[in-house]
């Protein structure tokens, strides 16, 4: 059955779909069963599933992870919701000490089946404390999967699959995606670890992240009217990664760029483009290039959000010194529409 939804309906339905499918899942967070319901995305579940399976927990993100792992090992299957993820910086002892090393010290004799689930990205005066993404902090830990859809389908799909996964999952969902609209094939489960081509090519491969996947397709139609073909690849997960589709994709355009949405600096950029440019070593037609945030704190006012933040525009200048082309005109383009929508933190 399919359904045109939004990303945070999307992130309802499946949080919905699995708690009715599965007792033991039940989702908690800092102001989960308040009145906006992290940004709607938790709407209706405390009415539907009771207080028990849906309840907010004070301020306290260690004690809180804690509590998820001790549920997650118990055999219940938690989301638990940190709302920003800079946020979970405070619950890193639990993430990093425990939560991600549990199955391997008992010598796989616990499971941890525990999604935590957090909003990364930018708004309007977020500010350095914010903003941020870390989704290369959390992939460079062992025992932690890491998944960041950029639609409505993968939301659905890829959080269905992480909650009846075995191991710990941080998701990481941008705030600007939640009013993105979309068809969704319900009951489909999206395995984790594989890539999807949103847009195929032959001149250019972009393998982007999250937000990082509007702006590439944005980039791609623009250089489109001058025949530029770029094939978009969408990670999806960071961990684990689908290093096998992006080398195939490098392999037939002969040139990579890695729009990643985060810092550049030992990033995930930088192990992408570590692992095409051994892959594909001969078949590369010019030297990998990497996009991402500049690498100072994110700053408050819009203006220069626009410019510590990459685009559309960064993507299609990259690509035009890379093939070596005169700069398209962007006068007539417009860019950010539908993500204008965002109207708050919550």
């Amino acid at each position: 059955m399919k359904e045109t939804l939004t990303f945070r309906q999307a992130i309802n339905h499946a949080l919905s779909d699995e708690m009715a499918a599965d007792e033991n899942v039940f989702v908690f967070g800092l102001d989960v069963p308040d009145h906006k319901r992290i940004f709607g995305s938790t709407a209706g579940l405390l009415e539907k599933f009771g207080p028990k399976r849906c309840f907010g927990t004070p301020l306290s993100e260690d004690a809180m992870t804690g509590v998820a792992l001790g549920a997650a090992i118990s055999g219940l299957r938690p989301v638990h919701t940190h709302i920003r993820v800079d946020f979970m910086i405070l619950a890193m002892n639990q993430i990093v000490n425990m939560v991600a090393n549990a199955h391997y010290l008992t010598a796989g004799q616990l499971k941890v089946p525990l999604v935590i689930r957090a909003v990364i990205g930018r708004g309007w005066g977020q500010g350095a404390q914010h903003s941020k993404s870390l989704q290369s902090v959390f992939a460079h830990i062992p025992g932690l999967k890491v998944v960041m859809p950029s639609s409505p389908q993968d939301a659905y799909g890829l959080l269905r699959s992480s909650i009846r996964d075995d191991n710990p999952v941080i998701f990481l969902e941008h705030r600007w995606l939640y009013d993105a609209s979309g068809e969704v094939e319900l009951e489909t489960k999206i395995p984790l670890g594989r890539a999807k081509i949103h847009r195929e090519g032959k001149d250019v491969t972009i393998v982007s992240t999250s937000w990082m996947n509007v702006e590439a397709m944005k980039a791609a139609e623009i250089l489109a009217k001058r025949k530029v073909s770029l094939e978009v690849v969408d990670a999806r997960t960071i961990y684990p990664l689908d290093g096998e589709t992006i080398i195939q994709s490098v392999k037939k355009t002969g040139r990579c760029i890695v729009a990643d949405y985060d810092w550049i600096f030992c990033g995930f950029s930088a192990e992408v483009a570590a692992q095409v440019s051994k892959a594909c070593f001969g078949k590369l037609k010019n030297p990998v290039e990497r996009i991402g945030f500049a690498h100072t704190p994110c700053p408050t006012t819009r203006p220069l959000e626009n410019v510590f933040y990459p685009s559309a525009v960064t993507i299609i200048r990259t690509i035009e010194k890379m093939l070596g082309l005169e700069e398209t005109d962007l006068s007539g383009e417009t860019f950010y529409s539908w993500e204008e929508k965002f109207k708050g933190p919550f």
